[in-house]
């Protein structure tokens, strides 16, 4: 995947763009935190190490004699999987209790919006092999594929765009995050069968256990955020 420039550079833009957006989330929002700039590195790490590891999990058996494979193999559940693991502990090592998912639900549709357009110039995450139809897109060789990254795009774009909104009207304070990983993950089940990846048996796959994976997540920290919410709620404004 990083062979290709185009890929790269989104990539690079998509890290880049997210760390001006969350920057401007909370300095719009108070005096600057320096700690919530360890909260963000501890993200990228997170999600790097968690990208590889569901990569290697889902499929690295399939590619274990192609070096530059697994070297370069990652996946997008893996790394919110990883990415928000990895939050959650730097936030409670570093005894942060602020909410950073709002930020967090505009910034990572973002990247990874930015990083399907780098999947397209790519000709990487392709779809099965279709019937040619007026949607479908033809890969290198010329076959019909459903349009996997095109779609996934769309997803995040849409998400994006209705966190913006979010965040304009007061919604969901707290939760957009959540929603997101838990929304992401039923798009992603959904999804993996339009993908041409590996399967772990029949048309289950190891990005399927990855997405139920990150669905439950995502309820988790939607309750456990509710949980916390619920005592500020009760007390009355004077």
């Amino acid at each position: 995947m990083f062979g290709n420039p185009a890929y790269a550079l989104l990539s690079i833009a998509a890290i880049v763009l997210s760390a001006i957006v969350w920057d401007r989330f909370f300095t719009q929002r108070g005096p600057r935190d320096a700690r919530l700039v360890l909260v963000f590195l501890a993200a990228l790490f997170g999600a790097f190490l968690g990208a590889k590891l569901a990569f290697l999990a889902a499929e690295g058996w399939h590619w274990r004699s192609d070096w530059m494979a697994l070297a370069s193999g990652r996946s997008v559940t893996g790394a919110l999987i990883g990415g928000t693991l990895a939050v959650e502990f730097a936030k409670w090592r570093l005894g942060i209790a602020t909410a950073t998912g709002d930020a967090f639900a505009i910034t990572v549709p973002l990247s990874i919006a930015l990083g399907r357009i780098g999947c397209i110039a790519a000709g990487c995450c392709q779809g099965v092999e279709c019937e040619p139809s007026w949607w479908t897109v033809a890969d290198a060789h010329g076959h019909a594929r459903v349009p996997s990254a095109q779609l996934e795009m769309a997803f995040n774009l849409a998400f994006l765009a209705w966190s913006l909104a979010a965040a304009r009207f007061g919604w969901c304070v707290a939760q957009r995050f959540n929603i997101y990983l838990a929304s992401y993950g039923v798009f992603r089940f959904v999804h993996e069968y339009w993908r041409d990846d590996h399967r772990w048996i029949d048309s289950f796959g190891g990005y399927h256990a990855a997405a139920l994976g990150l669905i439950a997540l995502g309820a988790w920290m939607w309750l456990r955020r509710r949980a916390l919410m619920r005592p500020m709620e009760a007390v009355p404004t004077p």
